[in-house]
């Protein structure tokens, strides 16, 4: 299992107050999960009018697909236009025995006590 995390700072120009900022991140918040069926949510800049970071979370089992699936919420939050992207982080983690040897992603399992 692969799983495809991100953490996207935009700014939002034309907010000029938090009840605004909350709109649009609520907009786009809505149009990702109901397009993609992924996991999203505001991760920071909580208190900032015009910047706010969320997160989403992918979850496939090739990491080609999962890789291409962030990429594509990407440029859909893009593509809304009620905001700016700025920045964008990406991770990708190996779940589980079966992609151990697959070499090119960390492995992780828990630790054991």
């Amino acid at each position: 299992m692969i799983v495809g995390v991100c953490r996207v700072t935009l700014m939002i120009g034309e907010s000029h107050s938090l009840k605004e900022k909350r709109m649009v991140l609520r907009r786009i918040k809505d149009r990702v999960r109901n397009k993609f069926n992924v996991a999203i949510a505001e991760v920071g800049d909580q208190d900032l009018w015009q910047s706010a970071q969320l997160g989403f979370a992918v979850v496939a089992n090739e990491r080609g697909f999962t890789q291409a699936m962030v990429q594509k919420v990407l440029g859909f939050i893009e593509d809304l236009a009620v905001a700016k992207v700025s920045e964008d982080e990406q991770d990708y983690v190996v779940y589980g025995e079966e992609l151990e040897s697959s070499g090119d992603v960390a492995h992780w399992e828990p630790d054991e006590e």
